[in-house]
């Protein structure tokens, strides 16, 4: 069973809200700081004084109350803005306003937590590194890993895979075949090298353990038991402990790669169940436990990250212990390898659009999910349309980002009736003609928040230094330009600098709603598909960690019924 689905109707009347809101802002949303003074962008669109907005927004702040679903909400776009010359003049309510129609006051999210319990997944999360990343491949890997099991599938499409770092923890830690595709062939080389740097470490900790366990069975032999509890947990240990020089090549955790709980405590696979059972059958408890110690290795090694074991013969016909576990690590590990053979990560580069035949990439495609984290601009939007035109592709999860690079259908007046737009997608928009325009889209917390935007700022002297780096910047002369006149602009406009700093917080305050229109009007496209079993919004990620931190999540009808 899935959990509970948001109807198709309370998504199209939370979208309906949105775009109502959002539309009624978008001059304040359109609006580029570059022209704030010289277009007047003050004065155009803003009524009251900017201490007063600084203050209401203050006011309205994290702190506030939301205006709950029947305090008239519906009717503050009217309420906030001047219905004549369409200024802003009331703040507060539009402060709650832009709070009102927030992905979390609609209630249109689905929690992570009632995800994973549907899915029969594990809510207990292991050690969570502070490393941004980290974070993100750990929570999403579990996700992934708890739908790929619900769907009954081994395959994995991962869609702007970057450097691999999402791809590599499912295969290695899940047992999943992965595919990571990606665009940029820096991307796909680089991580080829980090998957061999990966399964190198993998190797030499696989070899060190079986060095391990060949004495520990000795010491079982003179009647000295050790737990393999224990063995295991110290083998983790010493791999944890040794991994600085792949974490500082390759800015990647791997402790996320090995869980610091020890390899016993890991979920030990059904194929590699049966196998265990097929070994030992009628076998006394010595040799079982035996065969759960290499089991507790060979289940966390990656089909392609791990040597052959050597054959051992003996010609005289006897078999010491210590002969007897070597072979036995031998038939283990060559089933081990057969039940195992999908765990492996394949990068593979190629550009993904709406039209992309999947076999042509990938030879062996079968049922599979398809994932992306932090796919960019027009690809997320592609990721649900081959979902949803492909039978093979059973289940998808998307996190997109970089809605600045997002097409927009109707942004231009010449269309192109032949291409396919990264927005709108959902019917109501598309008959709306909704467009956001890229100032609004481009919104980003951060740089909002900083009154010196770009890296250019950052690396000047004085504002003098700064305007001749960026007239350099953007190949202008800046020689007949005299430091004078430079400083004239500045002193004209410092005393305005409250009421930029006033504009940008109204920005921030409608960034997120952007978002929302976004992110619903993907989520309607899927409403509206007749082989969607359930489809939602999740919260992913915690978002001072990661502010792109929600996913679009579906299931098909025929496999996940």
């Amino acid at each position: 069973r899935a959990a509970a689905p948001l109807p198709p109707a309370a998504a199209a009347r939370a979208l309906r809200r949105a775009a109502r809101f959002v539309g009624r802002a978008l001059p304040l949303c359109r609006a580029h700081t570059v022209e704030f003074f010289t277009r007047g962008l003050w004065e155009r669109l803003v009524a009251a004084r900017p201490d007063a907005v600084l203050e209401a927004l203050r006011a309205a702040g994290p702190l506030a109350r939301p205006l709950a679903a029947g305090a008239g909400a519906g009717n503050i776009p009217i309420i906030a803005f001047c219905e004549n010359s369409e200024k802003l003049i009331n703040v507060h309510l539009f402060a709650l306003a832009a709070k009102y129609h927030s992905l979390s006051s609609l209630g249109v999210c689905t929690p992570l937590e009632d995800v994973l319990e549907a899915l029969k997944g594990n809510t207990e999360n292991g050690k969570f590194m502070n490393n941004k990343k980290s974070h993100e491949v750990q929570v999403m890997s579990e996700l992934v890993d708890s739908i790929a099991n619900y769907c009954g599938i081994k395959q994995v499409i991962d869609i702007g895979s970057g450097k691999g770092y999402l791809s590599s923890f499912l295969s290695m830690q899940y047992n999943l075949k992965v595919y990571g595709i990606d665009s940029s062939s820096s991307n796909t080389n680089g991580a080829h090298e980090r998957n061999r740097k990966l399964k190198k470490h993998w190797r030499a900790y696989q070899s060190r353990g079986r060095e391990s366990l060949k004495s520990q069975t000795l010491e079982k032999a003179n009647n000295r038991p050790v737990e393999s509890k224990i063995k295991c947990k110290t083998i983790s240990e010493e791999l944890l402990n040794n991994a600085n020089s792949l974490q500082n090549q390759d800015q990647v955790i791997l402790q996320d790669l090995v869980p610091s709980c020890g390899f016993t405590e890991m979920a030990t696979p059904a194929t590699n169940t049966e196998t265990e059972a097929d070994l030992v059958t009628g076998t006394q408890s010595h040799e079982t436990k035996l065969s759960e110690e290499v089991l507790a290795i060979l289940n966390v090694l990656s089909a392609d990250a791990v040597e052959d074991f050597s054959s051992f013969h003996n010609n005289s016909g006897e078999l010491c212990e210590e002969e007897k576990v070597q072979r036995k690590m031998t038939s283990l590990k060559t089933k081990a390898r057969k039940s195992s053979e999908s765990n492996l990560y394949f990068p593979l580069t190629s550009c993904i659009t709406a039209e992309t035949e999947l076999n042509d990439i990938i030879t062996d495609l079968e049922d599979c999910m398809m994932v992306g984290l932090h796919t960019c601009g027009d690809l997320a939007a592609n990721t649900l349309r081959i979902f949803t035109a492909k039978p093979e592709i059973k289940a998808v999860c998307s996190v997109g980002c970089c809605y600045h690079l997002l097409s927009e259908q109707f942004e231009n007046q010449e269309e192109c009736h032949d291409q396919v737009w990264g927005f709108p997608m959902c019917q109501y928009l598309k008959d709306k003609g909704w467009c956001c325009g890229r100032n609004a889209r481009i919104a980003n917390f951060k740089s909002l928040l900083d009154r010196h935007v770009g890296k250019t700022f950052s690396k000047s002297s004085s504002f003098i230094d700064y305007v001749r780096r960026s007239l350099k910047k953007l190949e202008l002369d800046d020689s007949k330009l005299p430091d004078s006149c430079i400083m004239d602009y500045y002193e004209k406009y410092k005393h305005r600098m409250n009421e930029l700093e006033a504009f940008n917080m109204l920005k921030v305050v409608l960034a997120p709603c952007i978002e929302v229109l976004i992110l619903l009007d993907r989520l309607c496209y899927l409403k509206e598909q007749e082989n969607i079993a359930w489809s939602g919004l999740v919260k992913l990620f915690d978002p001072v960690k990661s502010p792109r931190c929600y996913a679009v999540i579906a299931l098909k009808n025929q496999s996940c019924s």
